[in-house]
């Protein structure tokens, strides 16, 4: 699975340094000069970090073979990727990346099926959004997007292997019955 760690925005100066919309926890790790990157589109690509810099909280990157602004204008709206296998497991068992939660069944404690991960938002408070579906009744298939707070009280259980994550919430937060 391709994750992105960025997207690259408007050229910065005439030497063909760009902007670069950072989408990663480790973006002085993943954009280190030498290291080399995949694109979306992969027609732009690979692009090999020349040179990396903050500039008023921006980072600005250089990449190799790309000698001036109209060059760096051409990079414009690149999604810049990375192979999910080459991503180390997080070192705290009670941590993990969002690819790994999106797409996990969503079960209560009691083992009854109630959803899917469809995305992991990060507001202050990390939410996972859990897709719920309902078939039938005069107006056809319903689907529902319920918020549930990622913390160990609601989530006592996430197991990568079997594909399952417990919530174990309030009264009425994945009632089938809540779907209309």
């Amino acid at each position: 699975m391709k994750l992105v760690v960025g997207r690259i925005g408007r050229p910065h100066g005439l030497r063909g340094d760009v902007s670069v919309e950072v989408r990663t926890d480790e973006p002085d790790t993943r954009f280190a000069p030498g290291t080399t990157l995949a694109t979306d589109p992969a027609s732009t690509g690979p692009l090999v970090v020349e040179s990396r810099r903050w500039h008023s909280g921006v980072l600005l990157v250089r990449f190799e073979g790309v000698a001036g602004r109209d060059q760096a204008e051409e990079l414009r709206g690149t999604m810049l990727v990375i192979d999910s296998e080459d991503i180390p497991p997080p070192d705290d068992p009670d941590e993990f990346y969002d690819h790994q939660l999106i797409g996990l069944t969503v079960v209560k404690p009691d083992g009854e099926q109630v959803g899917e991960v469809s995305d992991v938002l990060h507001h202050g408070q990390d939410l996972l959004v859990v897709r719920r579906g309902k078939t039938g009744g005069a107006g056809g298939a319903k689907v529902v997007e319920v918020y549930v707070p990622f913390v160990k009280a609601l989530v006592p259980e996430v197991d990568l292997v079997k594909g399952i994550l417990v919530v174990d919430g309030p009264a009425g937060l994945l009632d089938p019955d809540e779907i209309v």
